[in-house]
């Protein structure tokens, strides 16, 4: 029998990478309904050639448009949430539009799903709604201390999303990773900024004094880890998922520099962003009971990253032009 999917945020940097996963496998029954606003970080190209397989049909639509939601979600039976504004830096700049996507917008889709009789809704979140953690590893008891714009607007979509399961039993499951780093990710993130920078000869700006620490997973193990929840996750439950790789910024761009044959000229310290948490780090210890775990260490995967922007520059450089 077929799964009909429809995947929210579908043409952004997590969302194509899943879906690219779903559609792998030529002979899996399944129907995707890619739905994207196609805002700055939402690009038509990045998910142009799927639509090269009949299972993959995409629809210009924002989240918070409950008249469009509505209808797309017909006969639709899972839901996989990734649209969401993500970029901490502009919420400090203008919060309003997180509030709208990230809160409001669940909110539709939530109710959408539940009046469409869905089965499974899988909200996709972030480890940043625990705040900075000094110390150790949170599960996913954790008390929720977000600390800008972004993750307050995430750690309230959490809430909304899992208040839907609780007073309505929509079977609702909730994901917190980690920093993604991967293919197709838009150039204003630390990665593919510091890599494309690079690549023009330019410099990367380090905020501060590079002490804040990250744990960095490829997008594939990402997804990897979104499938098996999906499938045999829990109603009502919340996972993280992080990969243990944990990485001080300047540590993470002196490995970048030496991908790319460039040393510590190219680092431009700039100003520390307001309200900069110092170290993120989750326990996955529940996902991993699940069964996964990520495939290949960090300097593997890092490597594939640089050759991967080096490779497809027809991508980056018209987002970074516009």
């Amino acid at each position: 029998m077929t799964t009909r999917l429809l995947v929210t945020g579908g043409a952004g940097f997590i969302g194509s990478n899943f879906i690219r996963r779903v559609l792998s496998d030529p002979d899996r029954d399944v129907e995707v309904l890619n739905y994207d606003a196609l805002t700055y970080a939402g690009v038509r190209a990045t998910v142009d050639e799927l639509d090269e397989d009949e299972r993959h049909t995409f629809v210009h639509g924002d989240i918070a448009d409950a008249r469009i939601v509505a209808t797309a979600m017909k006969g639709i039976d899972r839901v996989v949430h990734f649209a969401a504004e993500s970029h901490v830096d502009r919420s400090i700049a203008g919060p309003t539009v997180f509030l709208t996507t990230n809160v409001v917008g669940t909110g539709v889709l939530l109710q959408a799903a539940l009046d469409a009789g869905v089965d499974r809704f899988l909200h996709v979140s972030t480890d940043e709604v625990y705040g900075s953690v000094s110390e150790g590893y949170p599960d996913e008891h954790a008390r929720l201390d977000p600390s800008s714009p972004y993750s307050s607007s995430k750690a309230g979509s959490d809430l909304l999303a899992l208040s839907y399961h609780r007073t309505f039993g929509l079977d609702v499951r909730v994901t917190r990773c980690t920093n993604n780093y991967g293919p197709y990710q838009f150039p204003e993130k630390v990665i593919p900024l510091f890599v494309t920078n690079l690549l023009d000869d330019g410099t990367v700006p380090l905020y501060g004094d590079g002490r804040n620490e990250r744990d960095w997973l490829h997008v594939d193990d990402h997804c990897a880890a979104l499938e098996l929840v999906l499938e045999s996750g829990a109603p009502g439950e919340v996972y993280n998922i992080g990969a243990n790789a944990q990485l001080a910024n300047i540590d993470l761009t002196n490995r970048i520099l030496d991908e790319l044959g460039k040393d510590a000229s190219s680092i431009e310290h700039v100003e520390d962003r307001l309200g900069h948490d110092l170290r993120y780090a989750v326990d996955s210890s529940k996902v991993r009971g699940l069964g996964w775990e990520p495939r290949q260490p960090f300097e593997q995967r890092l490597a594939e990253t640089v050759a991967w922007y080096r490779d497809h520059q027809d991508w980056w450089r018209p987002l970074r032009q516009s």
